[in-house]
C-alpha cells in the first residue's frame, strides 16, 4: 500500500483488480478546499489511457512489478522472443503485448520487460534507439515547403520524418517515446 502522495512516473497501481501505470501525475493546493493529485494512467494490458483524480494522501494498493533487462532475440511467428540476460531464460511474448515497440526494436536490442506474477505486462525500449534509414526520397535543395524534413522508412519498418539531407543508408538516433528524430549518428 501506499498513498497518492508517492506517486511516480512508471508505478503500477491495481485500482479495482485491473493494472494501472502511472503516466504522469501532478499535486494541486488549490487556494481553497483539499488537495488532490491529477493523474493520467495507462491500463497495462488494454493500453487505454484514462485521467483520473484522487484526493492527497489517499491509500492507493500498489502492484508489484518485476522489471527484467532482456535482449531481444527473435521474432517467432507472432511471438517475440526475449532472453533473459542474467540467467539466459528465453520468454515469449505475444504481439500485442509488444504493441507499438515492436516497429523499433532490432535483434539484440536490449529491452526491459516487467511481469507481475510471471505474466508479462509490457516492454519498456530505451529512451533512444539508433536506426538505419532504408528508404527516403532524395531532398531537393531549397524545398521548405513541408518545414525542411521529409517521411524516411527505418531499416525496422517504422516510419518517420527527418531532415531533408539525410539519405538512405544514414543512421539516426529515435526517440522512443514520441517516435521522432534526434540526430543523426557518424560512425
Amino acid at each position: 500500500m501506499a498513498t497518492t502522495n508517492d506517486l511516480k512516473n512508471g508505478m503500477v497501481l491495481n485500482l479495482e483488480g485491473q493494472l494501472w501505470q502511472v503516466v504522469e501525475f501532478q499535486h494541486v493546493k488549490p487556494g481553497k478546499g483539499p488537495a488532490f493529485v491529477r493523474t493520467k494512467i495507462k491500463n497495462v494490458l488494454s493500453g487505454k489511457t484514462v485521467d483520473k483524480t484522487f484526493n492527497a494522501g489517499l491509500k492507493v494498493e500498489t502492484a508489484t512489478v518485476d522489471r527484467r533487462d532482456m535482449q531481444f532475440s527473435y521474432k517467432d511467428g507472432e511471438d517475440f522472443v526475449f532472453m533473459d540476460v542474467k540467467t539466459y531464460e528465453q520468454t515469449y511474448v505475444s504481439a500485442d503485448v509488444v504493441g507499438d515497440a515492436a516497429d523499433l526494436m532490432l535483434e539484440g536490442q536490449d529491452v526491459i520487460v516487467a511481469f507481475h506474477e510471471e505474466t508479462v505486462l509490457f516492454v519498456e525500449l530505451p529512451a533512444a534507439v539508433v536506426l538505419t534509414i532504408s528508404h527516403t526520397e532524395p531532398g531537393l535543395q531549397g524545398d521548405r515547403s513541408s518545414a525542411g524534413t521529409k517521411p524516411a522508412t527505418l531499416e525496422t519498418g517504422a516510419e518517420i520524418q527527418v531532415p531533408l539531407f539525410l539519405n538512405i543508408g544514414d543512421k539516426v538516433k529515435v526517440d522512443t517515446r514520441s517516435r521522432s528524430y534526434i540526430s543523426r549518428v557518424t560512425d
